[in-house]
């Protein structure tokens, strides 16, 4: 057999090889919507078809001009303890979503737009950037790295390119899914949590506390006199008061926190690891915002704005289970409407209730 069959015969292999590879990247993208996970396995394909030691994939958000690491290889802890950046104006990654194709630098030395400081401490002297797109918009980048200047074979960006469709179209099915998913548990008027979902994840953080022995504290609330101010501005006013409302939980609450449009005027707030004072002063923060804030938004339409009347339980001090919680926390916020309403009440330790109505405890 000569050199040149010999050749033919190794190129022939290496070709059978990288379309199995193909192949295996496409299973995976069809096989699950976790983006991580998709988004790893075309970054380890990308990096064997290039021979690179290292890489990364970052989402690109066109209105923050932001983006975001989700992937990655290769890289030091200090590289990527950097989950997020801003969009350089000048640089390389703004040159290459501005062109929308793939950009190599066989020598960032001789690059002078070459000039992030966090790439230049880790060393890297030779990468491929490219562009992950979907119907022409630009969703990510896909980084390939290397340490050493070097010459990058044409032939084989064929192969990134097509890794590259992969990844943009793992992106997408990931975000609809993910879409969908969100519009099934989410409230239309108030972007909160549905009932549904509250019914769906208070079973698994009261699984978590006890499994962890931490508290975990439940609020109630519901809008005073919601159906009288329906009936008496209409209920396109009244529904511009719940939004207010949800607004003013969103902004308050931790990201570690869930809430909840319960249904009608009723909203539901988890509080993971937090006990009962704490819980308390949450509550009195929103129970004070919502009657500062909405007389401001109302005061033309009512002349003054809504109030609304809160429970609030703790585990373990209240319950040992979540059906104890909804109950109590239940009584509780019909308690504090039948004792005047636009108040907070809880029930300590010692089972002796009290209320924080901001005149009196």
């Amino acid at each position: 057999m000569d050199r040149c069959e010999t050749c033919d015969k190794e190129s022939l292999h290496s070709q059978v090889q990288a379309l199995r590879e193909l192949i295996e990247v496409a299973r995976t993208v069809v096989s699950t919507l976790d983006l991580d996970t998709l988004l790893q396995a075309i970054l380890t394909s990308a990096m064997h078809f290039a021979e690179t030691p290292a890489g990364s994939v970052a989402l690109y958000d066109d209105r923050k001009k932001e983006l975001s690491l989700h992937a990655h290889a290769g890289l030091s802890a200090d590289f990527i303890k950097t989950e997020r950046w801003e969009l350089t104006s000048g640089g390389l990654t703004e040159q290459v979503l501005a062109a929308g194709e793939i950009f190599f630098v066989e020598d960032t030395g001789a690059a002078s737009f070459f000039n992030n400081p966090i790439a230049v401490r880790e060393g890297i002297k030779s990468l491929i950037c490219v562009p992950l797109a979907v119907h022409k918009q630009i969703v990510g980048v896909l980084y390939l790295d290397d340490f050493v200047p070097r010459l990058f074979d044409r032939e084989k960006m064929k192969l990134i390119s097509v890794l590259s469709s992969f990844a943009a179209m793992a992106i997408y099915n990931a975000k609809l899914h993910n879409k969908t998913r969100l519009m099934a548990i989410t409230d239309s008027l108030t972007g909160l949590h549905n009932q549904r979902y509250f019914l769906q994840i208070s079973s698994q953080e009261i699984g978590r506390a006890k499994r962890y022995l931490k508290p975990l504290s439940i609020i109630m609330m519901d809008v005073d006199d919601f159906k009288k101010f329906n009936d008496t501005h209409g209920h396109f006013n009244g529904d511009q008061v719940l939004v207010a409302i949800g607004e003013i939980i969103t902004r308050t609450l931790r990201r570690a926190d869930f809430a909840f449009r319960y249904g009608g005027e009723e909203f539901i707030l988890l509080l993971p690891e937090t006990g009962l004072e704490c819980a308390l002063q949450v509550a009195e923060r929103l129970r004070e915002t919502v009657a500062n804030e909405t007389a401001g938004v109302l005061r033309e339409i009512a002349g003054q704005g809504v109030t609304v009347s809160v429970g609030v339980a703790s585990y373990p001090a209240n319950g040992d289970g979540m059906d104890d919680l909804f109950r109590v926390v239940d009584k509780l916020l019909y308690k504090a409407k039948e004792t005047g309403k636009n108040r907070v009440y809880f029930v300590k330790e010692d089972l002796v209730a009290g209320s924080r109505d901001g005149y009196a405890s």
